[in-house]
Protein backbone atom coordinates (compact mmCIF):
# COMPACT_ATOMS: atom_id res chain seq x y z
CA UNK A 1 0.00 0.00 0.00
CA UNK A 2 1.54 2.97 -1.22
CA UNK A 3 1.90 6.63 0.32
CA UNK A 4 -1.51 9.12 -0.69
CA UNK A 5 -1.40 12.89 0.07
CA UNK A 6 -4.36 14.78 -0.09
CA UNK A 7 -5.46 18.40 0.27
CA UNK A 8 -9.22 18.64 2.25
CA UNK A 9 -10.85 22.10 0.80
CA UNK A 10 -13.20 23.67 3.50
CA UNK A 11 -16.65 24.00 1.57
CA UNK A 12 -19.03 24.96 4.30
CA UNK A 13 -18.47 25.14 8.56
CA UNK A 14 -20.31 26.34 11.86
CA UNK A 15 -22.81 23.98 11.16
CA UNK A 16 -24.08 21.08 13.64
CA UNK A 17 -22.95 17.60 13.61
CA UNK A 18 -23.42 15.68 9.93
CA UNK A 19 -24.14 12.46 9.46
CA UNK A 20 -24.87 12.37 5.98
CA UNK A 21 -22.99 13.41 3.11
CA UNK A 22 -24.41 12.76 -0.34
CA UNK A 23 -25.31 14.20 -3.49
CA UNK A 24 -28.75 14.51 -5.63
CA UNK A 25 -29.93 16.51 -8.46
CA UNK A 26 -33.59 18.33 -7.48
CA UNK A 27 -36.21 18.30 -9.75
CA UNK A 28 -35.98 20.62 -12.22
CA UNK A 29 -32.18 21.11 -11.99
CA UNK A 30 -29.44 20.27 -14.34
CA UNK A 31 -26.54 19.99 -11.62
CA UNK A 32 -25.71 17.80 -8.51
CA UNK A 33 -26.13 19.23 -4.93
CA UNK A 34 -24.25 18.34 -2.02
CA UNK A 35 -26.77 17.70 0.83
CA UNK A 36 -25.82 17.52 4.49
CA UNK A 37 -28.20 15.95 7.05
CA UNK A 38 -27.03 16.96 10.91
CA UNK A 39 -27.70 14.59 13.71
CA UNK A 40 -30.22 17.27 15.24
CA UNK A 41 -32.52 17.29 12.47
CA UNK A 42 -31.32 19.61 9.51
CA UNK A 43 -30.93 19.13 6.20
CA UNK A 44 -29.26 21.53 3.96
CA UNK A 45 -28.00 21.54 0.91
CA UNK A 46 -24.83 23.39 -1.34
CA UNK A 47 -26.22 24.82 -4.73
CA UNK A 48 -23.57 27.05 -6.91
CA UNK A 49 -21.32 27.85 -3.36
CA UNK A 50 -24.53 29.09 -1.40
CA UNK A 51 -25.99 26.76 1.96
CA UNK A 52 -29.57 26.38 1.49
CA UNK A 53 -32.07 24.82 3.72
CA UNK A 54 -33.65 22.24 2.52
CA UNK A 55 -35.90 20.72 5.55
CA UNK A 56 -35.50 20.84 9.25
CA UNK A 57 -37.32 18.31 11.30
CA UNK A 58 -35.78 19.48 14.71
CA UNK A 59 -39.26 19.15 16.56
CA UNK A 60 -39.54 15.20 15.61
CA UNK A 61 -36.27 14.09 16.75
CA UNK A 62 -35.45 12.61 20.24
CA UNK A 63 -34.00 15.25 22.77
CA UNK A 64 -29.84 14.49 22.28
CA UNK A 65 -27.77 14.75 24.73
CA UNK A 66 -30.01 14.80 28.06
CA UNK A 67 -27.71 12.34 29.85
CA UNK A 68 -23.86 11.17 29.53
CA UNK A 69 -22.72 14.39 29.26
CA UNK A 70 -24.08 15.34 25.69
CA UNK A 71 -22.75 12.28 24.19
CA UNK A 72 -25.60 10.77 21.88
CA UNK A 73 -25.98 7.81 18.82
CA UNK A 74 -29.51 8.84 18.29
CA UNK A 75 -31.16 11.69 15.90
CA UNK A 76 -31.55 12.10 12.51
CA UNK A 77 -29.28 8.98 11.17
CA UNK A 78 -30.18 8.37 7.63
CA UNK A 79 -31.13 10.22 4.30
CA UNK A 80 -31.36 8.84 1.13
CA UNK A 81 -32.89 10.18 -2.31
CA UNK A 82 -35.02 7.70 -4.57
CA UNK A 83 -33.15 6.73 -7.98
CA UNK A 84 -36.05 8.49 -9.43
CA UNK A 85 -35.95 11.51 -6.94
CA UNK A 86 -35.67 14.05 -10.20
CA UNK A 87 -38.65 12.21 -11.76
CA UNK A 88 -40.50 11.66 -8.56
CA UNK A 89 -39.87 13.79 -5.82
CA UNK A 90 -39.47 10.87 -3.19
CA UNK A 91 -36.89 10.80 -0.19
CA UNK A 92 -36.64 9.16 2.87
CA UNK A 93 -35.36 9.24 6.43
CA UNK A 94 -34.14 7.47 9.69
CA UNK A 95 -34.05 8.91 12.87
CA UNK A 96 -35.13 9.07 16.49
CA UNK A 97 -38.70 10.55 17.05
CA UNK A 98 -39.35 12.75 19.93
CA UNK A 99 -41.22 12.12 23.22
CA UNK A 100 -40.26 8.46 22.83
CA UNK A 101 -37.48 8.05 25.61
CA UNK A 102 -38.09 4.78 27.89
CA UNK A 103 -36.35 4.02 30.56
CA UNK A 104 -33.78 1.42 28.74
CA UNK A 105 -34.29 -2.27 28.53
CA UNK A 106 -31.74 -2.68 31.40
CA UNK A 107 -31.93 -1.45 34.93
CA UNK A 108 -28.15 -1.16 35.12
CA UNK A 109 -25.53 -1.71 33.34
CA UNK A 110 -24.70 -5.12 33.14
CA UNK A 111 -20.88 -6.56 31.33
CA UNK A 112 -20.17 -10.06 30.45
CA UNK A 113 -18.18 -12.07 32.81
CA UNK A 114 -17.42 -15.89 30.88
CA UNK A 115 -17.39 -16.89 34.97
CA UNK A 116 -21.18 -16.35 35.44
CA UNK A 117 -23.13 -17.71 32.37
CA UNK A 118 -26.25 -15.78 33.64
CA UNK A 119 -24.50 -12.42 32.08
CA UNK A 120 -23.93 -14.50 28.79
CA UNK A 121 -27.28 -15.33 27.97
CA UNK A 122 -29.94 -12.29 28.76
CA UNK A 123 -32.91 -11.72 27.69
CA UNK A 124 -35.01 -8.89 26.98
CA UNK A 125 -38.32 -8.74 28.71
CA UNK A 126 -41.23 -6.68 28.85
CA UNK A 127 -40.28 -4.60 25.45
CA UNK A 128 -43.42 -2.54 25.55
CA UNK A 129 -42.37 -0.86 28.30
CA UNK A 130 -38.72 -1.17 28.75
CA UNK A 131 -36.75 0.33 26.01
CA UNK A 132 -34.88 2.99 25.50
CA UNK A 133 -36.28 5.25 21.81
CA UNK A 134 -38.13 4.52 19.04
CA UNK A 135 -36.75 4.98 15.54
CA UNK A 136 -38.16 5.75 12.29
CA UNK A 137 -38.04 5.09 8.58
CA UNK A 138 -40.42 7.19 6.55
CA UNK A 139 -40.93 8.24 3.28
CA UNK A 140 -41.24 12.00 2.05
CA UNK A 141 -41.84 13.89 -0.91
CA UNK A 142 -40.53 17.37 -2.88
CA UNK A 143 -43.60 18.19 -4.00
CA UNK A 144 -43.24 20.66 -6.91
CA UNK A 145 -43.02 24.09 -5.85
CA UNK A 146 -43.42 23.03 -2.90
CA UNK A 147 -42.20 21.86 0.91
CA UNK A 148 -40.96 18.53 2.00
CA UNK A 149 -43.85 16.79 3.21
CA UNK A 150 -44.04 13.32 4.78
CA UNK A 151 -46.14 11.03 2.90
CA UNK A 152 -45.71 7.38 5.10
CA UNK A 153 -44.12 5.42 7.83
CA UNK A 154 -41.84 2.35 6.26
CA UNK A 155 -41.14 1.07 9.74
CA UNK A 156 -40.96 2.31 13.63
CA UNK A 157 -38.70 0.21 15.33
CA UNK A 158 -38.24 0.14 18.96
CA UNK A 159 -34.63 0.40 20.32
CA UNK A 160 -33.35 -1.02 23.83
CA UNK A 161 -30.41 1.23 24.45
CA UNK A 162 -29.09 4.71 23.20
CA UNK A 163 -26.56 3.33 21.22
CA UNK A 164 -25.79 1.47 17.79
CA UNK A 165 -28.45 2.73 15.77
CA UNK A 166 -26.09 3.22 12.80
CA UNK A 167 -25.37 5.97 10.78
CA UNK A 168 -25.81 7.32 7.06
CA UNK A 169 -27.96 3.80 7.61
CA UNK A 170 -30.29 4.42 4.61
CA UNK A 171 -28.70 4.19 0.78
CA UNK A 172 -30.67 2.47 -1.87
CA UNK A 173 -28.67 -0.02 -4.10
CA UNK A 174 -27.81 0.34 -7.97
CA UNK A 175 -28.18 -3.30 -8.12
CA UNK A 176 -31.71 -3.88 -6.79
CA UNK A 177 -33.09 -0.62 -6.54
CA UNK A 178 -34.42 -1.08 -2.63
CA UNK A 179 -33.66 0.65 -0.15
CA UNK A 180 -30.72 -0.56 1.83
CA UNK A 181 -31.36 -0.24 6.27
CA UNK A 182 -28.38 -0.96 8.29
CA UNK A 183 -29.50 -1.29 11.82
CA UNK A 184 -27.05 -1.86 14.67
CA UNK A 185 -27.06 -4.38 17.28
CA UNK A 186 -29.57 -2.59 19.33
CA UNK A 187 -26.85 -1.06 21.75
CA UNK A 188 -25.02 -1.09 25.42
CA UNK A 189 -22.20 -3.54 25.02
CA UNK A 190 -21.42 -7.02 23.76
CA UNK A 191 -25.00 -6.71 22.35
CA UNK A 192 -26.15 -8.64 25.54
CA UNK A 193 -29.32 -9.75 24.39
CA UNK A 194 -27.54 -11.74 21.28
CA UNK A 195 -30.05 -9.76 18.63
CA UNK A 196 -27.55 -9.80 15.87
CA UNK A 197 -27.73 -13.54 15.51
CA UNK A 198 -31.53 -14.15 16.36
CA UNK A 199 -33.22 -14.08 12.70
CA UNK A 200 -36.35 -12.84 14.08
CA UNK A 201 -35.06 -9.74 15.40
CA UNK A 202 -34.49 -6.64 12.96
CA UNK A 203 -32.00 -5.57 14.83
CA UNK A 204 -28.33 -6.09 13.77
CA UNK A 205 -29.37 -6.95 9.87
CA UNK A 206 -28.81 -5.53 6.71
CA UNK A 207 -32.26 -5.02 5.24
CA UNK A 208 -33.69 -3.98 1.95
CA UNK A 209 -37.11 -2.49 1.75
CA UNK A 210 -39.56 -2.81 -2.16
CA UNK A 211 -40.83 1.24 -1.45
CA UNK A 212 -42.70 0.02 -4.55
CA UNK A 213 -44.27 -2.64 -3.24
CA UNK A 214 -47.44 -2.18 -0.54
CA UNK A 215 -47.11 1.35 -0.49
CA UNK A 216 -50.95 1.52 0.49
CA UNK A 217 -49.86 0.42 4.17
CA UNK A 218 -48.91 3.88 5.84
CA UNK A 219 -48.49 3.05 9.24
CA UNK A 220 -47.29 0.05 10.90
CA UNK A 221 -47.24 -0.45 14.49
CA UNK A 222 -44.04 0.12 16.31
CA UNK A 223 -42.11 -3.71 16.66
CA UNK A 224 -38.74 -4.69 17.34
CA UNK A 225 -38.99 -8.61 15.49
CA UNK A 226 -39.82 -9.99 12.44
CA UNK A 227 -42.50 -11.98 13.08
CA UNK A 228 -44.65 -8.58 15.06
CA UNK A 229 -45.21 -6.73 11.33
CA UNK A 230 -48.13 -6.99 9.57
CA UNK A 231 -47.95 -9.21 6.47
CA UNK A 232 -48.00 -6.67 3.96
CA UNK A 233 -45.02 -4.74 5.72
CA UNK A 234 -43.03 -7.99 5.33
CA UNK A 235 -43.80 -8.93 2.11
CA UNK A 236 -41.67 -5.52 1.28
CA UNK A 237 -38.06 -6.87 3.30
CA UNK A 238 -35.82 -9.01 2.71
CA UNK A 239 -32.64 -9.99 4.79
CA UNK A 240 -29.32 -9.78 3.07
CA UNK A 241 -26.79 -9.79 6.48
CA UNK A 242 -26.72 -10.49 10.18
CA UNK A 243 -24.01 -10.48 12.92
CA UNK A 244 -23.78 -6.65 12.85
CA UNK A 245 -22.76 -4.88 15.57
CA UNK A 246 -22.97 -0.88 13.94
CA UNK A 247 -22.38 0.15 10.72
CA UNK A 248 -21.94 3.24 9.00
CA UNK A 249 -23.62 2.69 5.59
CA UNK A 250 -23.24 0.67 2.55
CA UNK A 251 -21.07 1.42 -0.62
CA UNK A 252 -21.55 -0.25 -3.32
CA UNK A 253 -18.72 -0.65 -6.37
CA UNK A 254 -19.49 -1.75 -10.14
CA UNK A 255 -17.27 -4.36 -11.05
CA UNK A 256 -18.01 -5.15 -14.49
CA UNK A 257 -21.81 -6.83 -14.78
CA UNK A 258 -21.65 -6.81 -10.72
CA UNK A 259 -21.42 -4.58 -7.59
CA UNK A 260 -18.82 -5.30 -4.84
CA UNK A 261 -20.78 -4.19 -1.37
CA UNK A 262 -18.95 -2.82 1.46
CA UNK A 263 -19.36 -2.34 4.72
CA UNK A 264 -17.47 -0.86 7.94
CA UNK A 265 -18.15 -2.64 11.70
CA UNK A 266 -17.58 -0.80 14.18
CA UNK A 267 -15.94 -2.80 17.05
CA UNK A 268 -15.85 -3.69 21.19
CA UNK A 269 -12.83 -3.14 22.13
CA UNK A 270 -9.91 -4.44 19.31
CA UNK A 271 -10.76 -3.82 16.30
CA UNK A 272 -12.74 -1.91 13.17
CA UNK A 273 -13.45 -4.16 10.09
CA UNK A 274 -14.23 -3.84 7.09
CA UNK A 275 -15.89 -6.73 4.92
CA UNK A 276 -17.04 -6.69 1.13
CA UNK A 277 -19.70 -9.12 -1.08
CA UNK A 278 -20.95 -9.61 -4.26
CA UNK A 279 -22.95 -12.46 -3.79
CA UNK A 280 -25.00 -13.33 -1.19
CA UNK A 281 -28.97 -14.99 -0.66
CA UNK A 282 -31.30 -12.75 -0.09
CA UNK A 283 -33.96 -14.15 2.12
CA UNK A 284 -37.36 -12.66 2.34
CA UNK A 285 -38.68 -11.86 5.50
CA UNK A 286 -41.81 -13.83 4.98
CA UNK A 287 -39.63 -16.90 4.82
CA UNK A 288 -37.79 -15.88 7.53
CA UNK A 289 -41.11 -15.68 9.39
CA UNK A 290 -42.20 -19.31 8.04
CA UNK A 291 -39.24 -20.87 9.19
CA UNK A 292 -39.11 -19.26 12.54
CA UNK A 293 -43.00 -21.05 12.71
CA UNK A 294 -42.04 -24.16 11.80
CA UNK A 295 -38.70 -24.20 13.26
CA UNK A 296 -36.85 -24.86 10.56
CA UNK A 297 -33.15 -23.48 10.13
CA UNK A 298 -31.64 -25.61 7.25
CA UNK A 299 -32.75 -22.78 5.02
CA UNK A 300 -31.35 -19.90 6.45
CA UNK A 301 -27.66 -20.67 6.70
CA UNK A 302 -27.31 -18.84 3.19
CA UNK A 303 -27.24 -15.64 5.28
CA UNK A 304 -23.93 -13.59 5.02
CA UNK A 305 -22.96 -13.36 8.50
CA UNK A 306 -20.36 -10.99 9.92
CA UNK A 307 -19.90 -12.93 13.00
CA UNK A 308 -20.58 -10.46 16.03
CA UNK A 309 -20.98 -11.24 19.18
CA UNK A 310 -18.85 -13.96 18.65
CA UNK A 311 -16.91 -12.57 16.74
CA UNK A 312 -14.99 -8.89 16.31
CA UNK A 313 -13.13 -8.62 13.11
CA UNK A 314 -10.77 -11.30 12.91
CA UNK A 315 -10.86 -12.21 16.74
CA UNK A 316 -12.91 -14.21 18.89
CA UNK A 317 -15.26 -11.87 21.25
CA UNK A 318 -12.94 -10.98 24.45
CA UNK A 319 -13.17 -9.23 27.50
CA UNK A 320 -10.57 -7.61 28.63
CA UNK A 321 -9.32 -6.87 32.32
CA UNK A 322 -6.92 -5.70 34.42
CA UNK A 323 -4.50 -8.19 36.29
CA UNK A 324 -4.61 -8.27 40.09
CA UNK A 325 -1.18 -10.01 40.53
CA UNK A 326 0.73 -8.10 37.55
CA UNK A 327 -1.49 -4.65 36.88
CA UNK A 328 0.36 -3.47 34.22
CA UNK A 329 -1.28 -6.39 32.43
CA UNK A 330 -4.18 -6.88 30.73
CA UNK A 331 -6.25 -10.92 30.78
CA UNK A 332 -8.13 -11.34 28.03
CA UNK A 333 -10.83 -14.42 27.99
CA UNK A 334 -13.05 -15.00 24.92
CA UNK A 335 -16.58 -14.66 26.07
CA UNK A 336 -18.39 -16.22 23.45
CA UNK A 337 -16.47 -19.46 23.18
CA UNK A 338 -19.51 -21.87 22.18
CA UNK A 339 -20.68 -18.94 20.01
CA UNK A 340 -17.14 -18.62 18.38
CA UNK A 341 -16.64 -21.98 17.59
CA UNK A 342 -20.24 -22.09 15.87
CA UNK A 343 -19.78 -19.39 13.47
CA UNK A 344 -15.81 -19.83 12.99
CA UNK A 345 -16.52 -21.62 9.64
CA UNK A 346 -19.75 -19.89 8.51
CA UNK A 347 -18.90 -16.15 8.82
CA UNK A 348 -17.70 -13.61 6.55
CA UNK A 349 -13.93 -12.69 6.68
CA UNK A 350 -13.03 -9.12 6.53
CA UNK A 351 -11.08 -7.38 3.71
CA UNK A 352 -9.37 -5.42 6.15
CA UNK A 353 -8.69 -4.72 9.88
CA UNK A 354 -6.86 -2.02 12.08
CA UNK A 355 -6.94 -1.97 15.67
CA UNK A 356 -7.14 -0.21 18.81
CA UNK A 357 -3.31 -0.36 19.43
CA UNK A 358 -1.07 -0.27 17.20
CA UNK A 359 2.55 0.17 17.44
CA UNK A 360 3.75 0.28 13.80
CA UNK A 361 4.88 3.40 12.70
CA UNK A 362 3.17 4.14 9.69
CA UNK A 363 -0.52 3.12 11.50
CA UNK A 364 -2.81 4.48 14.03
CA UNK A 365 -4.33 3.40 17.42
CA UNK A 366 -7.74 3.69 15.97
CA UNK A 367 -11.07 4.31 18.18
CA UNK A 368 -13.85 3.96 15.60
CA UNK A 369 -14.77 3.40 11.97
CA UNK A 370 -17.33 6.54 11.13
CA UNK A 371 -17.47 5.81 7.12
CA UNK A 372 -16.52 3.49 4.39
CA UNK A 373 -16.85 4.67 0.55
CA UNK A 374 -15.46 3.17 -2.58
CA UNK A 375 -13.41 5.67 -4.28
CA UNK A 376 -13.76 5.11 -8.79
CA UNK A 377 -12.57 9.21 -9.83
CA UNK A 378 -9.11 9.87 -11.16
CA UNK A 379 -8.35 12.96 -9.26
CA UNK A 380 -6.57 11.18 -6.59
CA UNK A 381 -4.64 8.42 -9.24
CA UNK A 382 -3.34 6.75 -6.19
CA UNK A 383 -6.80 5.94 -4.82
CA UNK A 384 -8.51 5.19 -7.54
CA UNK A 385 -10.63 1.89 -7.07
CA UNK A 386 -9.81 1.56 -3.54
CA UNK A 387 -11.66 1.87 -0.30
CA UNK A 388 -11.41 4.80 1.74
CA UNK A 389 -12.72 4.79 5.17
CA UNK A 390 -12.38 7.21 8.09
CA UNK A 391 -11.68 6.91 11.60
CA UNK A 392 -12.93 8.94 14.53
CA UNK A 393 -10.32 10.00 16.05
CA UNK A 394 -6.99 8.48 16.66
CA UNK A 395 -5.40 7.36 19.89
CA UNK A 396 -3.44 9.78 20.62
CA UNK A 397 -1.29 10.66 24.32
CA UNK A 398 -3.56 12.34 26.93
CA UNK A 399 -3.92 16.03 26.63
CA UNK A 400 -3.69 16.38 22.53
CA UNK A 401 -6.37 17.22 21.07
CA UNK A 402 -7.87 14.51 18.97
CA UNK A 403 -7.68 14.00 15.13
CA UNK A 404 -9.68 11.62 12.66
CA UNK A 405 -7.85 9.64 10.27
CA UNK A 406 -8.36 9.10 6.62
CA UNK A 407 -7.31 5.79 5.27
CA UNK A 408 -7.76 3.46 2.16
CA UNK A 409 -7.43 -0.30 1.75
CA UNK A 410 -8.01 -2.50 -2.00
CA UNK A 411 -9.58 -5.55 -2.71
CA UNK A 412 -7.07 -9.08 -3.07
CA UNK A 413 -8.00 -11.18 -5.34
CA UNK A 414 -6.82 -14.10 -3.14
CA UNK A 415 -9.79 -12.92 -0.54
CA UNK A 416 -7.28 -12.79 2.23
CA UNK A 417 -7.02 -10.34 4.68
CA UNK A 418 -5.13 -7.08 3.07
CA UNK A 419 -3.10 -4.16 4.39
CA UNK A 420 -3.87 -0.74 4.69
CA UNK A 421 -2.52 2.53 4.51
CA UNK A 422 -3.18 6.26 6.43
CA UNK A 423 -3.75 9.01 3.89
CA UNK A 424 -1.65 11.97 4.54
CA UNK A 425 -3.53 15.27 4.82
CA UNK A 426 -2.45 19.14 4.67
CA UNK A 427 -5.05 21.01 7.08
CA UNK A 428 -3.77 21.83 10.13
CA UNK A 429 -6.76 22.00 12.83
CA UNK A 430 -4.24 23.55 15.48
CA UNK A 431 -5.26 23.56 18.89
CA UNK A 432 -8.42 22.29 18.41
CA UNK A 433 -10.24 18.80 17.57
CA UNK A 434 -11.02 17.25 14.81
CA UNK A 435 -13.26 14.10 15.03
CA UNK A 436 -13.78 12.39 11.48
CA UNK A 437 -17.55 11.91 11.88
CA UNK A 438 -18.56 11.42 8.25
CA UNK A 439 -17.83 10.13 4.71
CA UNK A 440 -19.60 10.84 1.83
CA UNK A 441 -19.38 10.65 -2.21
CA UNK A 442 -21.20 11.94 -5.36
CA UNK A 443 -23.40 10.14 -7.67
CA UNK A 444 -20.58 8.76 -9.56
CA UNK A 445 -17.99 8.26 -6.84
CA UNK A 446 -15.77 10.56 -7.95
CA UNK A 447 -15.36 12.52 -5.38
CA UNK A 448 -15.18 12.62 -1.69
CA UNK A 449 -16.61 14.54 1.52
CA UNK A 450 -15.63 14.52 4.67
CA UNK A 451 -17.76 16.08 7.78
CA UNK A 452 -15.26 17.07 11.10
CA UNK A 453 -16.82 18.35 13.92
CA UNK A 454 -14.80 19.55 17.14
CA UNK A 455 -16.44 17.98 19.82
CA UNK A 456 -18.20 14.27 20.59
CA UNK A 457 -20.98 16.01 22.06
CA UNK A 458 -24.03 16.58 20.66
CA UNK A 459 -25.01 19.41 22.63
CA UNK A 460 -21.88 21.43 21.54
CA UNK A 461 -23.57 23.10 18.62
CA UNK A 462 -21.87 25.06 15.18
CA UNK A 463 -18.11 23.20 15.35
CA UNK A 464 -18.94 21.50 12.12
CA UNK A 465 -16.73 21.88 8.66
CA UNK A 466 -17.70 20.04 5.67
CA UNK A 467 -14.01 19.18 3.68
CA UNK A 468 -14.03 18.07 -0.61
CA UNK A 469 -10.84 16.07 -0.31
CA UNK A 470 -9.13 16.99 -3.55
CA UNK A 471 -5.39 15.99 -5.06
Amino acid sequence: MGKVKVRLLPIVSRINLPTVLKTAILPGDSKEALFIATQVGEIFYIRDGSLRTFLDIRPRIIKLGASGGGYDERGLLGLAFHPEFYYNGLFYLHYSVAGTQGPGALPESISPNPCDPKTLNLKWINRETQYDHIDTVEEWILPTNGQPQKRRTLLNLRRPFSNHNGVNSLNFSPETGKLVLTTGDGGSGYDPFNLSQNDMEIAGKIIEIDVNKHTFFRNPPVVTRFNELPVPIQETLTVIAKGVRNISGISFQRFYNQYIKYVGNVGQDLVESIFSFTQNKRIPVTQLVQAFLMKSEAELERFINFGWRAWEGVFPTQIIRGCSAIPTLEEKTIAYYDEAVKFSVRRLHPVTCYFHEDPRPDKFGGTALTGVQAYMGNRIPALTGSVVFTDLARKEESGTPAKGVLAYTRIRTDCKLNDFSVIETDYDFGARAAYYVSLGTNLNQSTLYLGVYGSMKVTDFNQGTIFEIIP
